[in-house]
């Protein structure tokens, strides 16, 4: 709805959830079940006190008690209950009743829902905010398959009360969204947040399917949450499905690559090698605990001040072709970044980067908002026996490789730099491929823009194949 006023100014008016709530029960044809587990029947409630509830609400219910919740839906073999599993456990028990309870002969119009969540608020002590998985299932035809709308989403505010009502409005605008915002699933997207704040909640992973979001790509999906400042970080796995950062990172060993990947190169793929050898041989690093992760900035997504959301695919596309794991996220300096991957694991953690790179994290411009300055920052970002596996560089004009040992940084730098240096914070990655040092995606890019040869031989295999194929970063034969 948009109100016009004197000038032609228009502004967009947000339906209150009572307004969204009411509009959904005035619709004869949705009817559907809520099941809310952990913070009370806080969406349901709005649906009772709009008024005509009566054609929509089929059941709600709240189970409680672990007997008795295992008795519906199942008993949970690691005892947690807070999950995505649980989750999609209790939205496939409800529709399956709700098929099996009412006939279809005598509702041939009705599209039916489940609408669930499964979480746990602010414990008493204050020390965990608590977090939830929040959930729907619903149809648009009688005749069509179910579509799936998940998320996961973690409570910043300290009081249980405002958790509970917080979640309640997401849940009015999930179910509100799904039936009238389906078709542009970016305005869904951002309508979550409709009469809420980003102070109180962060939603951090969200997957859509069914029918109804055939064309959606959940990556491009993942990439907006962090766009939309709704997280801070994302994270979705080879099938292009979005991953729970938390759950992929729990006490997990972490290795990750920053880069612009716009291509992935041999040269990429070279230093992940030699950098997870070193860290698997590294005491106390088990590989079967470490998880790779592809890391690209926002910042590094950006072009001419906005998100390039196809050159975005683009890169998303082959880095998954691969096989990998790529996280997006809104952290430029290295050590935001470390604090983040800490707040998951207390296993090692190491980065895997260029010279050149390596060198801009010295550069104080980067930490002014700190009252720290630098010394706050490489406090942050070594403090947990961090390493920085470092790639050799190749100095263009003079032919050079760069290394720790004879890379240029600020002179006042020069003391701090030789302090993580000679206490073994940064190992040199040896044993490298020296016929691509010279290989840069700048420069990939720049031959296929031209139509020049020879950029094949620069990417990984099956690369090449897959950026003509679909005609990627401006191919064309």
């Amino acid at each position: 709805m948009a109100l016009k006023l004197k000038g032609d100014t228009e502004i967009n008016l947000v339906p209150s959830s009572k307004a969204k709530a009411l509009k959904i029960n005035l619709n004869k044809y949705i009817y559907g079940t809520f099941a809310e587990i952990g913070a009370g029947q806080e969406t349901v409630r709005h649906f009772f006190r709009s008024g005509g509830g009566s054609g929509t609400i089929a059941k709600a219910m709240s189970a409680y008690d672990k007997h008795f919740s295992d008795a519906i839906y199942g008993v949970e073999e690691d005892g947690r209950y807070v999950t995505e599993e649980r989750l999609k456990k209790m939205l496939h028990h409800e529709i399956e009743l709700t098929e099996d309870r009412l006939s279809r002969k005598d509702h041939p119009g009705k599209v039916f829902f489940s609408y669930a969540n499964t979480v746990t608020t602010i414990d008493f002590a204050k020390k965990f905010k608590g977090h939830g998985w929040v959930g729907l299932k619903f149809q648009l035809d009688p005749l069509e398959n179910y579509n799936e709308i998940i998320l996961h989403v973690r409570f910043k505010e300290t009081d249980v009360k405002l958790q509970q009502e917080t979640l309640g409005v997401l849940g009015v605008n999930l179910i509100y969204g799904a039936f009238y915002l389906n078709n542009k699933p970016k305005e869904l997207l951002k309508s979550l947040y409709d009469n809420l704040h980003e102070v109180q909640l962060e939603i951090d992973m969200i997957n859509f399917s069914g029918p109804c979001f055939s064309d959606v790509d959940n990556r491009l999906m993942s990439l907006l949450l962090v766009k939309n400042r709704m997280t801070n970080a994302v994270m979705f796995g080879p099938d292009g499905n979005n991953l729970l950062p938390a759950q992929q990172l729990y006490k997990a060993n972490i290795l990750a690559l920053r880069g612009s990947f716009r291509p992935v190169t041999k040269v990429n793929m070279d230093m992940l090698k030699l950098a997870e050898q070193l860290f698997i041989n590294k005491k106390k690093v088990n590989k079967d605990n470490t998880k790779i992760i592809f890391e690209i900035t926002l910042t590094n997504l950006i072009s001419e001040g906005e998100i390039d959301e196809r050159d975005f695919l683009e890169r998303a596309e082959l880095l998954c072709s691969l096989g990998q794991n790529v996280m997006i996220t809104n952290y430029q300096e290295y050590y935001k970044l470390v604090e983040y991957l800490s707040e998951f694991t207390k296993g090692r953690i190491g980065l895997a980067m260029g010279v050149n790179n390596f060198v801009q994290i010295f550069d104080e411009k980067y930490y002014r908002n700190l009252s720290g300055g630098i010394l706050e920052a490489f406090g942050k970002l070594f403090f947990k026996d961090l390493k920085v596996y470092l790639y050799p560089t190749k100095d263009r004009s003079t032919g050079e490789i760069k290394t720790s040992e004879n890379l240029m940084v600020h002179p006042r730098m020069k003391e701090l730099y030789k302090f993580f240096k000679y206490n073994g914070k940064v190992v040199d990655i040896k044993d490298y491929n020296s016929e691509i040092l010279g290989v840069y995606s700048k420069t990939v890019l720049e031959m296929i823009s031209n139509r020049e040869n020879g950029w094949e031989e620069m990417l990984p295999d099956g690369i090449p194949e897959i950026i003509k194929k679909d005609r990627l970063f401006g191919y064309t034969k």
